[in-house]
């Protein structure tokens, strides 16, 4: 769905200033190329913590609770 909306917004912008939708259509894989490696920063500090909580809650987790 939102593929779709996205995509009836840039058709719209496409009739009404042409130049910024294909701008726009250019633009957008460099700005996700660019932004990958801090989304993958992200995904790691995640599973940091997901690996330190764990870790915090074994002892609870071996007795039991």
């Amino acid at each position: 769905m939102k593929i779709l909306i996205a995509f009836l917004c840039w058709c719209l912008l496409l009739v009404l200033c042409w130049p910024v939708a294909l701008l726009a259509l250019v633009a957008f894989p460099v700005v996700w190329l660019l932004l990958l490696p801090v989304r993958l920063v992200f995904i790691l500090i995640g599973a940091l913590l997901a690996w330190f909580k764990a870790l915090l809650y074994l002892p609870a987790r071996i007795i039991g609770r």
